[in-house]
């Protein structure tokens, strides 16, 4: 166990000792392997080798609706008393008697099966598959004139106790590459990605191999070499499957989380049962999926993790809730409290949010745009949960011109706001793929996937020149 009872029992009932109505301890050890390369022409060389061992404490207590979190990494008593006390104190300045409460073990049901643990693995066995993909991508064309790789491997271990008598523990393992190349001609530079990851071990590239990885990468990188920019207006977008499912995710998502909703600075606040998209629209987070990258076992508040559909045929159903933010909207926690390590307070956040499937066919959706964009691959973006205002970048694009997808073009966004573009989407293809990504919020940087079919947008503001 990560911590005796003795000290569990003492972080909370000090947290306790001042009249709060709950408390809770998370305790981590996480171990990262971080492995990078560079490769210029036919000579790769390790740019570094990183381990880091993430270990400390958090403890949180509420009264009503008020919150208080302090961490720490000193596992002594003392240490965990003074951390637990600094909670008390945010909480009152009076005592109490504590309440007896007493801590039942729950053993949860882990939905990952590992075939091979990263950390039984030797380094030059990762090196190796690095190598591959680096090998790959500059192999595919002499216009590839740099390749960077990464490989990372996490094996998080988390408890979770609270003062309603939970103790619980999981061990969470992902394993990701991600691999960047760099096209360049007549002074012109492009650059391209993969990255795929999973929550699972080495077998990972059992069915994603590294020279699949380095071949996608420079690929991209060589279509946008020769691309002219795109040109800005108002056109029908259809966005394809995969990584695309981050404009749900950035545009929509979040505004469906309760740090947003109960505080109602979402723009859906207040609106379950009402319709907010296009009645072809179907969204879920689901961290129940077997090794899927931002799926987990049991949040990081201890409650397992559920299927939620948030909209069901454009009527929205759900938020995603967290323990904390539960009490001020008077809703139970959805299994969706998440935060990078032990140093941040937990909050509703997402895992594997998407679009789902729908039941029109792709080759119908690109013949249905006389003319407008095909954003094969989505890039990164940002967006205000309070008005849904988004921006992204597309960084694979293509025009599509009487119905057929024609070139490439550079340079293009995807400008707008959430509540509209999720009620402009009116096709939505079959095939649905997921694709990963790291969210950043105010608990941190946490995994995530986010996907979709092919879908089309009937109207979207398209930035370019």
């Amino acid at each position: 166990m990560l911590l005796s009872k003795d000290k569990i029992y003492l972080a909370l009932n000090t947290a306790l000792s001042t009249g709060a109505d709950f408390a809770e301890v998370f305790v981590e050890r996480t171990l990262n392997k971080t492995i990078s390369m560079i490769s210029r022409g036919s000579s790769s060389n390790i740019d570094s080798i990183v381990d880091r061992t993430i270990s400390g404490i958090g403890i949180r207590a509420y009264k009503d609706l008020r919150s208080a979190y302090s961490s720490t990494s000193d596992f002594s008593i003392d240490g965990i008393k003074r951390c637990a006390e600094s909670v008390a104190s945010s909480i009152s300045d009076s005592s109490r008697l504590v309440s007896d409460f007493f801590l039942t073990e729950r053993v949860n049901a882990n939905i990952h099966k590992i075939k091979v643990v990263p950390s039984s693995v030797r380094n030059v066995f990762k090196v190796d598959l690095l190598k591959s993909a680096l090998a790959a991508a500059t192999n595919r064309d002499s216009k590839i004139t740099q390749v960077m790789g990464t490989y990372l491997d996490v094996d998080r271990n988390i408890l979770v106790a609270n003062s309603e008598g939970l103790l619980t523990t999981d061990r969470q393992i992902r394993v990701r590459m991600s691999v960047n190349a760099v096209a360049s001609d007549n002074g012109e530079c492009q650059t391209g990605s993969c990255s795929p990851g999973r929550s699972m071990g080495l077998e990972l590239f059992d069915s994603i191999t590294p020279s699949d990885i380095g071949n996608e990468a420079a690929r991209s990188a060589l279509v946008k070499l020769s691309a002219p920019y795109c040109k800005a207006g108002v056109f029908p977008v259809a966005i394809e499957n995969g990584f695309g499912g981050v404009i749900f995710h950035e545009s929509t998502g979040h505004s469906l989380e309760a740090s947003s909703v109960a505080y109602s600075n979402s723009e859906f606040t207040g609106k379950i049962g009402e319709k907010i998209a296009n009645e072809k629209v179907t969204a879920i987070d689901d961290g129940t999926i077997a090794n899927a990258w931002g799926s987990v076992n049991i949040d990081d508040e201890g409650t397992p993790t559920e299927r939620k559909v948030l909209i069901e045929n454009g009527i929205l159903k759900r938020y995603m809730v967290d323990r904390f933010n539960g009490r001020r909207m008077n809703m139970p926690s959805s299994g969706s409290a998440r935060r990078q390590d032990f140093s941040f307070c937990p909050t509703s956040r997402m895992t594997n949010t998407f679009i789902a499937a729908g039941n029109d066919e792709d080759e119908d959706i690109i013949s249905s745009i006389e003319y407008g964009i095909y954003a094969r691959k989505m890039g990164g973006g940002s967006v205000n949960p309070m008005t849904g205002a988004f921006n992204f970048a597309v960084d694979e694009a293509y025009m599509i011109e009487k119905g057929k997808i024609t070139y490439p073009v550079r340079g293009c966004s995807l400008i707008g706001k959430g509540s509209e573009v999720i009620k402009n989407i009116d096709m939505v293809g079959k095939h649905l793929l997921t694709g990963q990504g790291m969210c950043g919020s105010s608990s941190g940087s946490i995994p995530t996937d986010v996907g979709q079919p092919l879908i089309r947008v009937k109207s979207i503001t398209v930035g370019g020149r």
